[in-house]
């Protein structure tokens, strides 16, 4: 071999073992349709299906006319498709002897849901960052009682605090029915920020008390900064549990801040003249827009938030 031509094999060698190798993709792993497989797929088919069917039968006799909702097909698809059953709920049906329909429960709620999330979403902040950094003497005991509020029946309650706001003037008044929401939710809305505050390190909290941080400072400064995913958790807890209460602003709220559950309630049980059922549908689908909407939007931080302060606690 001249010297050329193994220079040149010598290059060819040099170069190939210098190329990087090629790797073969891995083999695509092939789903089977085991019966076990099969089996999940068909039980969450039927739960989808059981949870979608009442929203499906609401949606299309909401907008049915009254004559062919009489015709008894209930799954059939509307013929001719109205929106006035939406009009009348909204703005023009009967809630016992007004008939200014449910829109006065709807700017009810809002009145209601707003400082009673922000309230009780701040008082269980503090609460659960005392109780998780500060720990206060007593602190295991007012845990425990928050702990045993939360599983303390609304209905035992309603009495003492009918007599109590009434004492105070905040009886069937919008400030009241705020007050009532916030000391529901504070012992959920504790255990939540409690939980999360526990996960996080301690070394964070103690070099901001060898900074000189104080109470305040370190949670306005610090910790509700790294509260994002927990606040979220909290605010879609509360509005939904707030917008969707019925016997807490039926007894605590008044006449004039009755909330839109209950205006919901008064539409569907008037019985003078006729039973408008596509109205009737139409004011229960409004009725739920604002919880359905918060869970689509956000439902994504609703799990991370959830994950998070399950950590440890």
């Amino acid at each position: 071999m001249s010297a050329p031509l193994a220079k040149a094999s010598g290059a060819d060698v040099q170069a190939h073992s210098s190329a990087p190798a090629r790797r073969t993709p891995p083999p695509k792993r092939r789903h089977r349709f085991t019966p076990a497989r099969l089996g999940i797929y068909g039980f969450l088919l039927i739960a989808a299906l059981f949870f979608l069917l009442p929203l499906y039968v609401m949606l299309v006799t909401s907008v049915k006319p009254m004559d062919e909702i009489r015709m008894g097909h209930l799954l059939a698809l509307p013929r001719h498709v109205t929106l006035a059953p939406w009009q009348d709920a909204w703005s023009s049906a009967c809630t016992g002897l007004e008939c200014g329909g449910i829109r006065v429960g709807f700017w009810n709620s809002v009145r209601i849901v707003v400082p009673s999330t922000i309230l009780s979403i701040a008082v269980g902040a503090v609460n659960g960052y005392a109780l998780s950094f500060w720990r206060p003497r007593g602190a295991g005991v007012l845990f425990a009682v928050l702990l045993a509020g939360a599983f303390i029946p609304v209905q035992v309650m309603i009495y003492p605090l009918v007599r109590v706001l009434a004492t105070v003037h905040l009886f069937a008044s919008l400030p009241g029915i705020v007050v009532i929401h916030t000391v529901f939710g504070m012992p959920v809305m504790t255990l939540l920020f409690r939980n999360y505050y526990a996960s996080l390190p301690q070394e964070l909290f103690k070099a901001a008390r060898i900074d000189g941080g104080g109470f305040w400072r370190i949670f306005a400064h610090l910790m509700l900064p790294m509260s994002a995913p927990i606040v979220v958790v909290a605010l879609i807890m509360q509005v939904t549990g707030i917008w969707n209460d019925y016997i807490l602003g039926l007894v605590f709220a008044g006449a004039k801040n009755l909330p839109m559950t209950v205006q919901l309630n008064n539409i569907i049980n008037t019985t003078t003249g006729e039973r408008l059922y596509n109205v009737n549908m139409a004011a229960t689908i409004l009725t739920s827009l604002v919880p359905l909407a918060i869970y689509f939007v956000s439902g994504r931080w609703f799990v991370r938030g959830i994950a998070a302060g399950a950590v440890k606690g």
